[in-house]
């Protein structure tokens, strides 16, 4: 069988199921955010080095968005409704917000792996705020230079 299995339907078990997959399009829409956030913070990059690993994060986020988005469509049966973001105000602005939003995003992660019941699903969150982690750490490092850098 294909999809994720929770144990009982009851109501009293119907609570933990329902914040769980509002959690899930929560991520996703976050992940979704990221995308367009993270390619628009590309293009402010002072160096072609930057551009590409803020591109390769990028990347992870739309790995984590489809990922995300076959969780939820096999628990509900539907797409979750997705909003647009606003784009950086400029590149330490931007990195400032992405190191914050991505250490935010590991802990959400852990928390989901932690109530999910289907092993797939708890993977797949664990991994995910693994790569949030290190997004952190390469955005805090292009911070560090940027405010560091010799006169």
């Amino acid at each position: 069988m294909n999809a994720f299995h929770y144990p009982g339907t009851d109501s009293s078990s119907s609570e933990p199921m329902n914040r769980l997959i509002a959690d899930i399009a929560k991520a996703i829409n976050g992940e979704y955010h990221a995308i367009g956030y993270y390619e628009a913070l590309a293009r402010l990059a002072p160096t072609e080095k930057e551009r590409t690993s803020i591109r390769e994060i990028r990347r992870d986020e739309i790995k984590h968005y489809k990922l995300f988005l076959r969780i939820y469509k096999k628990l509900t049966g539907h797409r979750p409704m997705v909003m647009e973001g606003s784009p950086p105000e400029n590149y330490r602005q931007g990195l400032k917000f992405s190191i914050e939003d991505e250490l935010e995003t590991v802990d959400f992660y852990l928390d989901i792996s932690d109530r999910a019941y289907d092993p797939r699903i708890r993977r797949a969150f664990r991994r995910a705020a693994l790569d949030e982690q290190q997004h952190a750490v390469t955005f805090n490092y292009f911070l560090t230079k940027l405010c560091c850098k010799d006169p």
